[in-house]
């Protein structure tokens, strides 16, 4: 009875997806900071943190599987106590162990893998809660409660982290500190998980699948996308599209910690959470609502061509601030990373077309494009190599490849047609029915 009461979208949605932002942000963000902290340099700090979007890209071989789950609330809980679990393991491993860049990955890693099936199993329990209508008023709701949680976890708990740093002048003893407070911040999400969330109502029977069989599924819905017409001119479209962004994914937090010496900014770990965790993502975050209003109100026809612009140029700002770089001026510093955060999110909307495509409204609930498995894969190569190039390059002549990269992906989209391939009538899908969270 009690929990009959306690069910509803105000309080399960803010719940559901702040207990999947937190750790999401650990891997996504924090694990960089942390990697740099203990020992790693920059070139293996980018590798651990491309591999850790691995679980992301291979997240959909989970998918036929979960979607046709019959026992489906438990599932969430049981992963939520997992994350939990792993949250917990790398505090103790932090206060008890001499900490290695390349254990702390390990522990990151199985983290990722957990925030990757947990995401899959927030957007299919949303897509079977709530009608396609309803899905439309509590959209703002469960964006806003992500991006909220989003800022707190990478923003101010960095800040705090550095603050722990200076007292108790320790990077382990700081990070051991702040993995404690998330994991216990994070337990309070899965108890109010555990009253908040029901089963499915309106749910289909399905019959059970084993995980064979399920991959098996996901290599027929491959071997389908490998047949459609122009796939190839449309991922590769993609690549360069994204091919900027994930240079500079890492490579900007590189720019902020780096010392005036090395061409870089010389920002504490206080700096780097107020400018990219607080600021910069406050700015991302207006960027992808913003972006998504154009695309509603415009459509995909007269915003394409805007949207993959606003993407790719997004690292003239990087630039600008390595040829003249102000150490010390944070008021610039969360001035440019605004802007080129705020190009970021809005441009992220490019990929909406190009998912849909491949994918159809397979993802339509995702909020953010990054954890969609066609652009982790996207980026995650150039992610791994960007640690390299900017330490081999220097921070100007990396932020200038960056930018170079614009012309060349505009060019790739015209030479292969990409707004005529996406946009004619024929790939114009409908929506899918309430409730239906199949594939396409």
């Amino acid at each position: 009875m009690l929990t009959r009461k306690l069910y509803t979208p105000w309080l399960w949605i803010p719940s559901l997806f702040v207990a999947e932002e937190i750790p999401s942000a650990v891997v996504i963000y924090v694990a960089l900071i942390m990697f740099l902290q203990f020992g790693a340099d920059e070139t293996m700090a980018a590798v651990y943190s491309g591999l850790l979007f691995l679980p992301w890209v291979f997240k959909s071989y989970l998918y036929t599987k979960v979607q046709k789950a019959s026992t489906f609330k438990w599932r969430i809980h049981v992963v939520e106590l997992l994350m939990f679990v792993c949250l917990m393991s790398i505090a103790v491993y932090l206060t008890e162990y001499r900490v290695k860049a390349a254990v702390l990955f390990l522990f990151m890693f199985v983290l990722s893998f957990f925030c990757a099936w947990h995401e899959l199993l927030s957007r299919i329990y949303y897509s079977r809660m709530l009608t396609r209508r309803e899905q439309d008023i509590y959209g703002n709701t469960k964006m806003i409660s992500s991006q909220i949680s989003l800022v707190v976890t990478y923003g101010l708990l960095i800040i705090v982290a550095g603050f722990f740093e200076v007292f108790f002048r320790s990077y382990q003893k700081a990070w051991a500190m702040e993995s404690s407070l998330v994991a216990g911040g994070f337990l309070l999400f899965c108890i109010a998980n555990a009253f908040f969330l029901q089963n499915p109502h309106r749910q289909p029977h399905y019959r059970y699948e084993s995980l064979a069989d399920a991959v098996k599924n996901e290599l027929h819905v491959l071997d389908r996308i490998r047949q459609k017409p122009h796939v190839f001119p449309v991922l590769v479209s993609l690549f360069f599209l994204l091919f900027p962004q994930a240079l500079m994914f890492n490579t900007r937090v590189f720019f902020l910690f780096a010392s005036a010496d090395e061409g870089g900014l010389d920002c504490s770990v206080q700096d780097v959470g107020f400018a990219q965790g607080t600021i910069g993502v406050i700015a991302f975050s207006l960027g992808l609502g913003l972006g998504r209003a154009l695309l509603r109100r415009l459509g995909e026809q007269k915003t394409l061509w805007g949207l993959a612009c606003t993407l790719t140029l997004s690292p003239a700002f990087y630039l600008l601030m390595a040829m003249h770089p102000q150490p010390g001026r944070l008021w610039l510093i969360c001035l440019v990373t605004f802007f080129a955060q705020l190009f970021f999110g809005i441009g992220l909307n490019v990929c909406t077309p190009f998912v849909r495509y491949i994918s159809e409204y397979r993802y339509r609930n995702t909020l953010n494009y990054l954890y969609v498995p066609l652009v982790a894969t996207a980026m995650m190569l150039p992610m791994m190599a960007s640690g390299w190039l900017a330490t081999t390059l220097g921070y100007p002549h990396f932020f200038l490849l960056n930018t170079l990269m614009a012309p060349i992906a505009w060019g790739v989209m015209a030479i292969c047609r990409i707004q005529h391939i996406l946009l004619k009538p024929s790939n114009q899908h409908t929506l899918p029915t309430d409730n239906e969270d199949t594939e396409q």
